[in-house]
């Protein structure tokens, strides 16, 4: 599966000093570094290099300065990591490619250059707020089959937590999640229903969430 290929990229990554969060904004991997503003770093997972990873890059590059594909290294090592042309393509493209064999090592096969297409900045600031938000890592890079834990489930849950435990105010659960008040108001997931003004109860679908996905630690 592809969310194999992730903590191995994301170790890689994190070795150059990028902080990488999965599943932020659609993509796989994202990574910031320490500047003002962040270095964005989009990485792409398959089980092979093929043209959707290809153009998928694409989409990501107006999002992020720096993109990168990631695949398993092909059995035989026929695959398009020794393709010339593939190779080329991603140089032309601006595009790094990552070849991770299955022991989990990565290796380089073609450095990015900077990427050609211009900044799209709505979307690029959507990605550095949704990874600076999220707690933790909670998303493996490249899940497909389950809801990805978004900054904004993190914060129903921990809204759901906090009724759970006595507290019913969305002002007193602020602390844990600022957006409470608007949480609870769209009551988007179906977990919560008001009682009275300003006071909030656990539905039966909220309580079950609260034992799918334990709320996040401060």
């Amino acid at each position: 599966m592809e969310t194999e290929l992730y903590l191995p990229i994301k170790s890689f990554l994190e070795t150059a000093g990028y902080a990488v969060k999965g599943e932020i904004g659609g993509c796989d991997l994202v990574g910031l570094n320490d500047g003002e503003p962040p270095v964005v770093v989009i990485c792409e997972l398959k089980l092979t290099f093929n043209l959707e990873l290809i153009l998928q890059a694409v989409d990501r590059a107006a999002a992020s300065d720096e993109v990168w594909i990631a695949a398993r290294v092909s059995a035989k090592g026929k695959g398009r990591e020794s393709d010339r042309r593939f190779r080329d393509l991603c140089r032309r493209l601006g595009f790094g490619m990552l070849a991770v064999s299955d022991s989990g090592t990565v290796d380089i096969v073609v450095s990015p250059v900077s990427p050609m297409p211009r900044k799209n900045a709505r979307r690029r600031s959507r990605l550095v707020d949704e990874h600076r938000r999220r707690k933790g890592d909670p998303a493996l890079g490249g899940s497909t089959r389950k809801p990805i834990m978004t900054a904004y489930r993190q914060q129903a849950l921990a809204c759901a937590a906090a009724i759970e435990n006595g507290v019913q105010k969305p002002k007193d659960m602020r602390a844990a999640a600022p957006k409470a008040p608007q949480i609870l108001r769209d009551n988007v997931y179906g977990w919560f229903e008001r009682v009275d003004r300003g006071i909030y109860a656990l539905t039966e679908v909220g309580a079950e969430a609260l034992k799918r996905w334990p709320a996040p630690q401060p």
